[in-house]
């Protein structure tokens, strides 16, 4: 595996710690992690999906929780007792417990979750505070512009 030293390019850089970590994340491999599987979809121009298959596991055994731009799925599904009379010739169907993290983008939140035919659904979007969305400026003429008292154009007149 071929391994990236991204230390020269945040030399110069004050406050990129995030980015630093993420791209220092995105080289190391989920090595056999691959319970449960997950689509993640764009369901519109600042909506998206997480789609969990969590068969078996009921709403009491799952948990989510977003905090800090991460979000973390759990299930815990205790182990059921087996006895002899109905005892496992195969066991084909995963009821361990899994954890699952999610970076989000900056502004990204999570809206809803949803359990349907052992599929969990997570809702997210983006919402872009007032303060950084784009803004149109006024611009004015020249003859438009009223004098400062005290300014050097008055004191010459």
């Amino acid at each position: 595996m071929t391994t990236f030293d991204f230390s020269p390019l945040f030399r110069t850089s004050v406050g990129y710690d995030r980015l630093a970590n993420l791209l220092n994340a995105t080289h190391r491999v989920e090595q056999g992690n691959s319970f449960p599987p997950y689509n993640i979809q764009k369901a519109g121009e600042d909506r998206y999906r997480i789609t969990m298959a969590v068969a078996g596991f009921s709403e009491a055994d799952l948990s989510i929780t977003s905090e800090n731009s991460k979000l973390v799925v759990t299930g815990e599904r205790s182990e059921e007792p087996e006895n002899e009379e109905h005892g496992f010739l195969y066991r084909g169907i995963a009821t361990r417990s899994f954890e699952r993290r999610f970076n989000l983008a900056d502004h990204v939140k999570v809206v809803g979750a949803r359990l349907d035919n052992g599929l969990l659904h997570i809702d997210l979007e983006r919402e872009i505070p007032e303060a950084m969305k784009p803004r149109n400026i006024e611009i004015q003429s020249s003859s438009d512009s009223k004098l400062i008292e005290g300014s050097p154009e008055e004191k010459a007149a």
